[in-house]
């Protein structure tokens, strides 16, 4: 792809801040006080609860104690080890947890999964729409944009620097993007609770949008010529990454301000687009301090 000159950072402005995560639900951390701990025999699985409606299966330690922190978490089942229950005395919860043998909880999330012997069972997050975002941003506001980056570990992990870098949201496009589950929030490790994923139907759209309320938007492109420092500007900031290997879809580039990257050896350019994230929000957050 032929890069671009960029456009003049002058020839849009910016203003205002980014919401909150979108409307609240029950609270898991209700004044219920202190746990009633009960203790489950491996009984036969309730196929019940799994297939709650609209329910969501988190597991391990990060992942389920970041939703439990999290007001706007609605818990319905929360199941935990002899081991883990001890850590638990004393804690607030809105459920009574319930004390099981290990192999119970494999039965529930799957035997592969790492859940260190405690899950919860949960409904999704309430997500805002990006025009929401979009009417109170301000010169600091960070977005990252992700095209057709499928894989949940690189998500989660993205959703964490995002988290530690102040991002205001993650945007994935409705196809191509990898669904929230256990995976994707245990790799984020507790970054779920706190970046909103905002999915869009048609993500060179949203960027039109981003663009009209004065977000620079800047892709990440291995073949560029411009540097990452140089490529920004001092207003609110969209960085857009493609897929490994595949990088952004012509489309995505063209509707970038402006194509840049990482100032990486020639001799070995190639970086996982999780660890890219991380190192293009550090010169936003520095840009923009």
């Amino acid at each position: 792809m032929t890069e671009r000159p960029p456009k003049s950072p002058a020839d849009r402005s910016a203003s205002r801040r980014p919401s909150s995560r979108g409307p609240s639900s029950r609270s898991s951390g209700a004044d219920a006080g202190p746990p009633r701990f009960h203790r489950s025999a491996p009984a036969p699985l309730d196929r019940r609860s799994i297939a709650a409606p609209g329910g969501l299966w988190l597991w391990g330690l990060h992942a389920v104690e970041a939703a439990l922190a999290n007001p706007k978490r609605q818990v319905l089942r929360l199941v935990m080890t002899a081991d883990v229950a001890r850590g638990f005395d004393g804690r607030r919860l809105a459920v009574s947890p319930e004390v099981v043998e290990r192999v119970v909880i494999d039965r529930l999330v799957g035997p592969q999964a790492v859940h260190q012997g405690l899950a919860m069972l949960t409904q999704p997050l309430d997500q805002p729409a990006l025009h929401d975002l979009l009417g109170v941003v301000d010169q600091r506001t960070r977005f990252l944009a992700l095209d057709q980056v499928t894989d949940p570990h690189n998500v989660g992990a993205i959703l964490r620097s995002a988290a530690a870098f102040g991002a205001a949201a993650v945007i994935l496009p409705d196809r191509g993007a990898p669904a929230e589950t256990a995976v994707l929030a245990k790799a984020a490790s507790g970054a779920f609770e706190r970046v909103p994923m905002v999915r869009v139907v048609n993500l060179a759209r949203a960027m039109d949008d981003l663009k009209t309320a004065g977000v620079w938007c800047v892709g990440l492109d291995g073949t560029a010529t411009t540097d990452i420092a140089d490529a920004l500007a001092d207003q609110p900031t969209a960085l857009v990454l493609g897929a490994e290997g595949a990088g952004l879809r012509r489309l995505t580039g063209e509707r970038c301000d402006v194509l840049a990257r990482l100032p990486t050896d020639p001799a070995f350019p190639s970086l996982n687009v999780s660890n890219a994230a991380a190192i293009a929000l550090y010169a936003v957050a520095m840009r923009l301090r």
